[in-house]
């Protein structure tokens, strides 16, 4: 499919808008202000003042507009992992990702996402990028558009339970590929008999180990999976991932803040010791271990600092 996308002043839009009247549709979808449907091009205007044309006609229809927006000639993001195909950013592509893994307090969480090739532009439009490019406020308004607008799966996995398995022998890696493999599974059941062109798993372990590490499911997601370092910045369905998967974790850092009686610091940095004693000293180590990956070094730091302050 042609994609040609131009920009346009307010003033040009409602000169398209008029022009296409007779050929407009209805789409719901956050951000569109106008689309219309021609036997062989769809045009989508976005409030931003973009407009997206796809299909055969697409080159044809955006010349009585404009010209289209350069290509972005950005040099390549370095990576580890698979080589991916060309084009891989215009592909139907779902990808997944997690957070949470290197923060004392808080789950873990992993998210999945399909973006279809006609929705890449849209999910632009809503503002997705590499979520290290975006602070946590910005996520949280960008989220709940991604959650209507995109099929998607996203897992918690709390405190009590990741201590459990963990303590069952789980390390992180195997934790991760588990729920990465479970949220893919949802997403390609929500959205069958579709299929993506590529699944794309931000890398956190080689292939041959992430197999392993799920070995005895009884369903394992194999066809046309890809894996890559800063995954995020190859294809949006990944970037979509990480700000949902992101903002499920602060959500959950939300309700545990207001279970502490105060607000719950990220990472595992000496603010966190800090933290973490305080509420060793008030609740004591069951509360504690009920809001944290009990087997950080976190939690001996916070007893060393608890035992400071009480000699």
């Amino acid at each position: 499919m042609n994609n040609v996308v131009i920009q346009m002043p307010k003033t040009k839009l409602e000169e398209l808008s008029s022009y296409y009247s007779t050929k407009k549709v209805e789409r719901k979808a956050p951000g569109v202000v106008f689309a219309a449907k021609l036997p062989d091009v769809s045009i989508t205007a976005y409030s931003s003042g973009k407009v997206l044309f796809q299909g055969n006609g697409a080159g044809r229809e955006s010349e009585r507009w404009g010209q289209s927006l350069p290509s972005k000639t950005n040099e390549p993001v370095r990576t580890k992992g698979d080589q991916l195909p060309l084009n891989f950013a215009s592909a139907s592509v779902l990808g997944s990702d997690e957070t949470g893994t290197g923060d004392f307090f808080g789950p873990v969480t992993v998210a999945a996402c399909y973006v279809r090739k006609d929705q890449i532009e849209l999910i632009k439009e809503l503002g997705v990028k590499d979520s290290k490019m975006l602070t946590d406020d910005m996520m949280r308004k960008i989220a709940p558009d991604l959650a209507t607008t995109l099929t998607h799966s996203v897992l918690t996995l709390k405190n009590e339970k990741y201590n459990n398995v963990q303590a069952l022998g789980w390390s992180q890696g195997k934790i991760k590929a588990l729920l990465h493999n479970q949220a893919l599974k949802h997403v390609l059941n929500k959205i069958s008999p579709e299929k993506p062109d590529y699944i794309l798993i931000d890398q956190f372990a080689e292939r041959g180990i992430y197999y392993n590490h799920i070995k005895q499911e009884s369903e394992i997601i194999r066809e046309n999976v890809l894996f890559s370092t800063k995954a995020e910045q190859l294809h949006v369905s990944v970037a979509a991932a990480s700000i949902l998967a992101r903002v499920a974790f602060l959500k959950e850092m939300d309700r545990l803040s207001e279970m502490a009686g105060l607000e719950l610091p990220k990472g595992a940095g000496p603010k966190v010791d800090q933290i973490a004693a305080r509420i060793l000293l008030k609740q004591g180590a069951d509360s504690l271990k009920s809001m944290t990956k009990w087997h950080f070094a976190n939690t001996k730091k916070a007893a060393d600092l608890l035992h400071k302050k009480r000699n």
